[in-house]
């Protein structure tokens, strides 16, 4: 991406899901996070149908739900569920 750093805000939302993760996944998460500050598309990343600047990344079992926002570099994660569980709770 270069030198350009995104700000991760993190919603209120995605805080109690962090909350309830395994240590260890949630170890793998907030890696994967923490990597989207300095490349906000990494390799696999999927662009979210419906929603305009909606984008996920698979850690594992587990969807990291976010949106980028490259005019004000700024990332917000949304949700952090399990496949199965994330797509049926979409807001």
């Amino acid at each position: 991406m270069g030198l350009v750093a995104y700000r991760v805000e993190i919603t209120r939302s995605a805080e109690k899901d962090l909350g309830k993760l395994d240590s260890q996944i949630a170890k793998r998460i907030a890696a994967a996070i923490r990597a989207l500050a300095e490349d906000p598309h990494p390799p696999g990343v999927d662009k979210l149908a419906g929603r305009k600047f909606g984008w996920r990344i698979r850690v594992g079992g587990w969807r990291v739900l976010y949106d980028v926002y490259d005019d004000l570099l700024v990332i917000d994660i949304i949700r952090v569920q399990p496949r199965g569980q994330v797509y049926k709770n979409k807001r």
